[in-house]
């Protein structure tokens, strides 16, 4: 009898290695292969738990290229695990390619729950959560304009995904196409030593911004137009 094997997509921690789940482990120590964003990244946290299984690299670059073994490997019997370097694939991180393939190709795909950033930075920041919309990064040049234009009658909390470099820049810019006065929060460095949430209009956020330079990994949860 021939058994397919199975793709399992498997969050890994956005800050804080204990936010890795049993089951997560077990199941990479299970695979027979690892698609890792960034084998370098990636191998720090498998040392951490004594996985020793077979990596591949497998990133925004190379998976137009590496999704067909993939998907070969599974249908061979192959268990494969695909990880990014943090939070949960797919989520504005490489994955969607290859668990689209599976899905094509009658593979069962199953993703364990788990880290992704934006969930803990939009509850902590006080604004409505019962409906969002999750935008992760914006268009840096070609389309932003367009993109935030589109986003001016919405009336759900946004969530974005931003670099602490840019970050006052996208800042003034939602001024500028929200309203200086619009509720935001700025959640960084998600679960590491220094978590930090910054709430206030967007004129106060960009003045502590400004005086205050960010680092880290930022989620912006920003406040939809009201009625």
């Amino acid at each position: 009898m021939f058994f397919m094997g199975k793709l399992y997509v498997v969050p890994t921690p956005v800050g804080n290695l204990e936010d890795m789940t049993f089951r997560a482990i077990r199941v990479l120590k299970e695979a027979d292969l690892i698609l890792a964003e960034d084998t370098r990244t990636s191998g720090i946290l498998l040392k951490h738990y004594e996985i020793k299984n077979a990596m591949q690299s497998h990133h925004k670059f190379n998976e137009h290229k590496t999704v067909e073994g993939v998907v070969n490997r599974i249908k061979a019997g192959e268990t494969v695990a695909l990880i990014s370097d943090a939070g949960t694939p797919g989520i504005s991180d490489p994955g969607f390619l290859v668990v689209r393939e599976c899905v094509r190709n009658g593979i069962e795909v199953q993703c364990l729950p788990g880290a992704t950033a934006f969930v803990p930075a939009l509850v902590a920041s006080g604004l409505p959560d019962e409906r969002f919309c999750f935008e992760g990064f914006l268009p840096q040049k070609k389309g932003r304009v367009t993109r935030l234009t589109s986003l001016q009658e919405e009336k759900r909390t946004m969530i974005f995904y931003e670099s602490p470099y840019r970050l006052v820049k996208t800042l003034t810019q939602f001024a500028e196409f929200f309203g200086a006065d619009r509720p935001v929060s700025v959640c960084r460095e998600i679960s590491k030593m220094h978590e930090e949430s910054v709430r206030g209009t967007l004129t106060e956020v960009i003045a502590h911004f400004t005086e205050n330079e960010p680092r880290g990994e930022i989620v912006i949860v920003l406040g939809g137009k009201e009625d």
